[in-house]
């Protein structure tokens, strides 16, 4: 059953985040992730306002949560701290 890893970012410093940007995709294709959605105009109904919103397909749960614990994506992470605002739930589709 697929899994969706969901963001919610907002960004404070663009040059600092762009490391993350760089080393994020590695943990991605490692972990066979399809991206579906990033950045992109979006509108905000309700809750907490972010700039930018992600959604990233992968083939189970099992598989979102190796990537976000996995050695690539942490090294991403650390790049990233100080410079945004983020969210991340992983969540297990319906079918």
């Amino acid at each position: 059953m697929s899994a969706y890893w969901i963001a919610h970012v907002s960004i404070h410093d663009m040059e600092q985040y762009k490391q993350y940007m760089a080393l994020a995709p590695l943990a991605f294709e490692k972990y066979g992730a399809k991206i579906l959605a990033r950045g992109g105009k979006s509108i905000c109904m309700e809750g907490a306002e972010y700039e930018r919103h992600v959604i990233i397909e992968f083939s189970d749960l099992a598989s979102a949560q190796a990537c976000y614990s996995s050695e690539e994506y942490q090294k991403a992470k650390i790049a990233r701290q100080g410079c945004a605002d983020v969210m991340i739930s992983i969540v297990e589709s319906i079918s």
